[in-house]
């Protein structure tokens, strides 16, 4: 009787659904079969003992005794299509369920071999959305670690003082985007995190909401802090941002703050086991329409705001579920920011993210940063 199989064929380092599966860690490719929820690994001479040792796994085979199999007097270079196939065959495997970003050389190749390839629809590993008690763990210790690296940096803030310009000072020296974000990035380091695109984006840059920040930061501004680390023990990750003005908030951006503060708070009383991302996210829209700010396209910029509430937090930075416009169901165990931002050219922008355990009734915020616009 023929099988199907799952076919994962990546390197575990890049790609969180075989490193989920496996939990081995490893900067060169491999390849993952599971058929019948049976786990094979293929792996090279290289990492075969080591896979053997750490991976969770019920078989782990070398690559080049499957081709001494094929080829015993060593003739023919490997192939790795043609491994995969003699694999297959031994097994009664005749097709395929691969990730939709699976290689389509490798595919097309398995193809000619007789395999029936299939790109597999939605997420690979569905379950890595749900989280377990030790995942929930980590995340919140990567979360601690941002919480960490913020107070240092609101700490240099509030030890900064305003000189000409309004340009702000530390021990005699500007003090510039890239120094803050120096320290921040130090201090996950110290906690054994990394973080490779910390924002720390003042006035008018933080209107653009990807905008790392650059130059000196500036007294009565808003500025963004977006800090989103990895643990480079467990891999897991966490996201926290937070708005503040060294010095006094302008009207705009006070009223702005009020708005973003309210939408979070309504995200927060709509999340719950069964909820749906996409109406979460329409009424915390109608939340900031209703306090006066509207989104749109204005002087061919978009302003307002227009990326979406929320996404997922696990082994990758961004995961299933969304809180946006494209629509998932969420469901307890899922951790997802919170993140509404507004965005005015010639004020500035203000933005708050939280991260969040979804439960069966509610949500639990896993963020214990306070809130705070001016310092």
């Amino acid at each position: 009787m023929s099988k199907s199989a799952r076919l994962i064929c990546a390197a575990s380092e890049a790609n969180s659904d075989l490193y989920y599966l496996t939990r081995f860690l490893a900067p060169d490719s491999f390849c993952c079969v599971e058929i019948d929820n049976h786990k094979i690994l293929l792996m090279n001479d290289l990492e075969v003992d080591r896979a053997r040792a750490q991976a969770q796994a019920d078989e782990v085979l070398s690559i080049s005794d499957l081709q001494k199999q094929m080829d015993p007097k060593g003739e023919t270079p490997p192939k790795l299509a043609g491994i995969l196939a003699h694999f297959c065959n031994g097994r009664g495997v005749e097709s395929l369920s691969v990730p939709a970003d699976f290689p389509l050389a490798l595919a097309d190749a398995l193809r000619e071999t007789g395999l029936e390839v299939k790109a597999h629809a939605g997420p690979f590993v569905a379950g890595r959305e749900v989280k377990n008690s030790a995942e929930i763990e980590a995340i919140e210790a990567s979360q601690r670690a941002a919480e960490r690296a913020l107070g240092r940096a609101l700490d240099r803030l509030r030890q900064s003082v305003t000189g000409e310009g309004d340009v702000l000072y530390w021990e005699g020296e500007v003090l510039t985007a890239e120094a803050l974000r120096d320290l921040i990035q130090g201090s996950l380091f110290e906690d054994h995190c990394s973080a490779d695109h910390t924002i720390v984006a003042c006035g008018e840059q933080g209107v653009d909401p990807h905008n790392r920040g650059s130059g000196p930061l500036r007294a009565h501004q808003a500025i963004i802090l977006d800090i989103f680390p990895r643990s480079t023990q467990t891999r897991y990750w966490a996201d926290m941002t937070r708005t503040v003005v060294r010095g006094r908030a302008g009207d705009a951006i006070k009223r702005m703050y009020e708005a973003v503060y309210a939408g979070q708070e309504t995200a927060f009383s709509l999340i719950r086991d069964g909820a749906s991302g996409a109406f979460i996210h329409q009424e915390v829209l109608r939340t900031l329409e209703a306090k006066g700010f509207e989104t749109g396209l204005k002087d061919g910029r978009m302003q307002g705001f227009f990326h979406g509430t929320g996404h997922g937090v696990g082994l990758d930075i961004h995961e299933s579920p969304r809180i946006s416009q494209c629509d998932s169901t969420l469901r307890a165990g899922n951790v997802v920011t919170v993140e509404p931002g507004l965005y005015y050219a010639g004020v500035g922008g203000v933005r708050l993210e939280d991260l969040v355990l979804v439960t069966g009734d509610g949500c639990r915020n896993l963020t214990q940063m306070e809130k705070l616009l001016e310092i």
